[in-house]
């Protein structure tokens, strides 16, 4: 627990600060619902005040009545005011989260397990319905209560007064005492269930492969490591709020033994009415509800404020920022001779923009990490509007980092990369996605339909062209045979690994975009499939950029320009044939894979 509790009050309060006019509306129900009821012990002494003297008991028996109704339809009012505001603080706040992570960086992002990320947005978040939303208002009202409770007690009597101050300062005690201990276990119990949740997703992901190494056991004892450590936390949490509860429970029934025999005394002496008695004990059984509330409230506070710290660590994470948007010059629609020559201008820009790389890196170093050896360093790499360009090399060389360079996912620390002609900075990340698409070595299914993995590009496209896309890369006899065709949700276990390859191959192709990167985008493809597929890229090489990373040369061969890479540099670049007499490594690679070095073919 840290030094300092306004600080991590503060964060707490950064939740329910939007909403602090229905906090103060609620507030102020609960203030008045608690004044009925602080009103009702002295009413009934005037309903036994009247007894022994004898008068009417209509009046006070009547406001009895309308105390019990007035304060009950508060109280209603209070919880659905309260109740709702919780939902809408743990609504914010999820999304609140859910956004910050979609727009963190990717390193960022992958650098916590997924399911550690999970527990942010959906157990953390519960825990502040209580504490952002309804526990300022009890903590406050329960303090309310409980000195209003000893004032009208004092005005009741005095000595009694002191006897029962003495008792709640020493519950008063106990609970500062215990408070932080159980903050402290739930906390790391919240912690270890972030960490479970970790372990668990990638396990489930990886679930084939845990039970083909018969390692369910094994797996299953380290997920169970976290989830007993958070059982054993919680329990140390349970045992200190029961000692709390016991403390207090034992303290207000200590003062009400203590009350009755000092009471009995003084009535006895004359000093005190029997009907102040009564009233006086109706205050003190009355004690326990502030109390009770006070620390329930400290209890859920101390859950919310370590619950509100996990989630703020997410504005930790460093985002893609926007900048300026540097986009394509329109087309004028022509209505007068003066716009024909505007677009004449234009159309010498368009032939002049042909000449221009669109893509090009200018001595570019990247690191994962400020303390982090670069993965590449001093990359130079033109990417012409058109062709076929590979890059390959061994594992490690620095070929995904490059993706992760020309995607921004990554930034780098020295050189410059340009779109256009003009530099990365230029640009927003929107605006230089929207001119790439991107398939991945491991193509995850997204959640949804097999239509909604397709239109996350083109979200405008129509279904003919989203059949054509699916017979482009072989998959129309696929989608022929799915119950709801291209509205079958999709699952990793109703689709193969070459299946996902061509999907997400299908939706960078409906993408129509200016450079198409392809990683590994054909390494679980049969032999015709990938000579289908080979036929697709070929062919929009033909109208736009195309760059393939590749361990399977057989993929890259016929390429116009193959980059050679080794140890994060660029060693050498040209076709098949040029490298292979001029680049050992390029030699090594093909001999390695037993490509022909006339064809390209596999050697039999």
């Amino acid at each position: 627990m840290s030094s300092s509790i306004a600080p991590r009050l503060s964060i707490l309060w950064s939740f329910a600060r939007p909403h602090r006019r229905t906090l103060a509306k609620g507030l102020a129900l609960a203030l008045v619902a608690s004044a009925l009821g602080l009103a009702t012990p002295m009413v009934t002494k005037h309903v036994l005040d009247a007894l022994g003297s004898a008068s009417s008991l209509t009046r006070p028996v009547a406001t009895l009545v309308v105390l019990l109704f007035v304060g009950a339809a508060v109280s209603y009012w209070q919880w659905i005011l309260l109740g709702a505001l919780g939902e809408r603080v743990v609504l914010d706040a999820r999304e609140s989260v859910v956004r910050r992570f979609l727009r963190a960086t990717v390193p960022a992002i992958t650098r916590s397990p997924t399911g550690e990320l999970v527990t942010r947005v959906t157990s953390d978040t519960v825990l502040l319905r209580q504490a952002a939303a309804s526990s300022f208002v009890g903590l406050i009202n329960g303090a309310v209560m409980l000195v209003g409770s000893l004032v009208l007690m004092g005005f009741l009597d005095l000595v009694l007064l002191a006897t029962t101050v003495a008792a709640v300062a020493l519950v008063g005690l106990a609970f500062a005492f215990l408070m932080p201990g159980i903050a402290k276990s739930q906390q790391q119990a919240q912690e270890h269930v972030g960490r479970l949740g970790g372990v668990l997703e990638g396990t489930l992901r990886a679930i084939r492969t845990v039970k083909v190494n018969r390692a369910e056991e094994r797996m299953t004892e380290r997920i169970l490591a976290d989830a007993r450590a958070s059982a054993a936390f919680g329990v140390g949490a349970v045992r200190r709020e029961s000692l709390a509860w016991t403390i207090a429970w034992s303290g207000v029934n200590l003062a009400i033994i203590a009350i009755l025999a000092v009471g009995a005394w003084r009535v006895g002496e004359g000093r005190l009415e029997v009907s102040g008695l009564i009233a006086f004990l109706l205050y003190t059984f009355a004690l326990m509800d502030p109390i009770n509330e006070l620390s329930q409230n400290v209890t859920a506070l101390q859950s919310g404020i370590a619950a509100a710290e996990r989630i703020r660590q997410a504005d930790a994470l460093p985002s893609e920022e926007a900048a300026p948007s540097a986009g394509r010059p329109e087309l004028p629609e022509l209505h007068e001779p003066k716009e024909l020559k505007e677009l004449e201008k234009l159309e010498k820009l368009e032939e002049l923009r042909d000449d221009v790389p669109v893509l090009e890196l200018r001595n570019v170093t990247a690191a994962y990490g400020p303390d982090v050896e670069p993965a590449v360093r001093g990359v130079d790499l033109v990417i012409p509007r058109r062709g076929h360009t590979a890059v390959v090399g061994p594992s490690g060389a620095g070929k995904t980092t490059l993706f992760s360079l020309v995607l921004r996912f990554l930034e780098p620390t020295g050189g410059e990369l340009l779109l256009d002609g003009r530099p990365y900075r230029d640009h927003t990340h929107a605006d230089l996605r929207a001119r790439l698409a991107y398939v991945e070595q491991d193509t995850p299914v997204v959640p949804g339909t097999l239509r909604d993995n397709l239109l996350l590009a083109r979200p405008e496209a129509t279904t003919e062209e989203l059949l054509r896309v699916l017979d482009d890369v072989r998959l129309t006899e696929k989608v022929e045979g799915m119950e709801e065709g291209l509205d079958t949700p999709l699952a990793t276990a109703n689709v193969s690994g070459g299946e996902r390859q061509r999907i997400a191959l299908a939706r960078a192709l409906l993408a129509t975009p200016d450079v198409l990167l392809l990683d590994e985008a054909t390494a679980q493809l049969d032999g015709l499939t990938e000579a289908a597929v080979q036929e697709c890229v070929r062919s929009r090489a033909d109208t736009g950029a195309v760059v393939t990373i590749a361990h399977r040369l057989s993929t890259v061969v016929d390429a116009d320009t193959i980059v050679v890479m080794e140890a994060g540099r660029v060693r050498a670049r040209g076709r098949h044939e040029e490298l292979l007499v001029s680049d050992t490594l390029y030699r090594d690679l093909v001999e390695s894979l037993r490509i022909s070095a006339v064809t390209g073919a596999p050697v039999t």
